[in-house]
């Protein structure tokens, strides 16, 4: 395998064949591989977002990283139909992240919950036709980090020109790599097929609803950093086919790589000198890039996003909120899900066909 080769490979993918790997020189190969990967995507992210933040303004970075998140991915997986309709639906889904944060922000509760329900729900079902391959949580992300830093007036007409920007250079990706995917099947004929009988069908709206409400629950109690909650919640109700088990297991492991990261940046935080405290974002971006585990990936997840909330909130009442959040996020997911896919049974249980009993004369 070619060293290029290597590089589009996931960690958890390296490590395997790490382990696998019979040659001391195949396993330096597959190693180098791993760390030069998580290396290359930093720098990208950095050469993509530093210019973002500069000419749209850094209250639009997170529209940036948004679309650097989705440059990454689109080359890999398309969206299960023809390239005409694909690239129509996503202008579509790049101008329902853009607006609707902002209506769900100006609207009272009820109609918040509608306008993040419905929004998402539309992205997901544009995107996220098969959902072993990682699409919702990708928009997933998006979503929500957009809907937690929403801008208004000019800087909104700077997010919309970034999102065009976005659709050039991804659309063009997507045209490029799956242009000859999915020729004979329209976008319409999804549309005709959706049944809420349908598991699949009952994930993403399990997904939408889970994270509209907690997000608008949010907007309404004007809670700090409710994006967090949302998070974790999206990790409980995202999970495709979880049962209650599978999202107790997966709270814990998002709990303690919280606890893990939260410890990480209260203990060595302050005492880096401040010309480097910006580094926690690009280490922690780095070790993300190396790790496989759930809990692991959500501690380093923890280093930049406790510093682009220190300068708000300090370090203690950064971690403090932190904790906090993810907790209520985590909870309100279990609960939800638990909720939703009762309501799902009940509405949809397939009736045991009765048998006839034998009649004896």
């Amino acid at each position: 395998m070619r060293f290029y080769d290597m590089l589009q490979l996931d960690p958890g993918t390296l490590k395997k064949k790490i382990r696998s790997a019979e040659l001391p020189k195949e396993r330096h190969k597959l190693t180098a591989a791993m760390i030069v990967r998580a290396i290359l995507i930093v720098i990208f992210a950095v050469l993509i977002i530093s210019p973002v933040a500069t000419v749209f303004g850094p209250e639009n970075s997170p529209m940036g990283v948004a679309l650097f998140c989705i440059l990454l991915g689109i080359r890999f997986v398309d969206f299960g139909y023809r390239i005409q309709d694909s690239m129509i639906n996503f202008a579509v889904v790049l101008l329902l992240l853009v607006f609707a944060p902002v209506a769900a922000a100006n609207v009272n509760v009820v109609l918040s919950m509608l306008i993040h329900i419905t929004a998402f729900f539309t992205i997901l079902f544009m995107t996220s036709d098969r959902p072993e391959l990682g699409n919702a949580g990708l928009y997933n992300f998006a979503y929500i980090y957009l809907s937690g830093n929403p801008v208004t007036g000019a800087l909104l007409g700077k997010r919309l020109a970034l999102a065009f920007v976005g659709y050039v250079l991804c659309g063009a990706i997507l045209f490029a790599k799956h242009r000859k995917n999915h020729q004979n099947v329209r976008f319409v004929d999804k549309v005709k097929q959706f049944r809420l009988a349908d598991r699949k069908m009952q994930w993403l709206l399990q997904l939408a609803m889970g994270v509209g409400i907690i997000l608008a629950l949010g907007n309404a109690l004007n809670l700090p950093r409710m994006m967090w909650a949302a998070f974790a919640c999206g990790s409980i109700v995202g999970c495709y086919s979880a049962g209650a088990a599978e999202a107790r297991a997966r709270a814990v492991q998002r709990f303690v790589g919280i606890l893990i990261g939260s410890a990480i940046f209260f203990v060595f935080y302050p005492l880096m000198p401040a010309s480097v405290q910006s580094l926690f974002g690009p280490i922690g971006g780095l070790c993300l890039g190396l790790c496989t585990k759930y809990r692991y990936q959500t501690a380093c997840n923890c280093l930049g996003a406790l510093f682009m909330a220190a300068g708000l909130y300090g370090v203690q009442g950064s971690v403090v909120l932190r904790l906090a959040q993810n907790f209520v996020g985590l909870i309100f997911g279990l609960v939800f899900l638990v909720a939703f896919q009762k309501v799902m049974s009940l509405c949809f249980s397939e009736k045991k066909a009765e048998t006839p009993t034998a009649q004896t004369e």
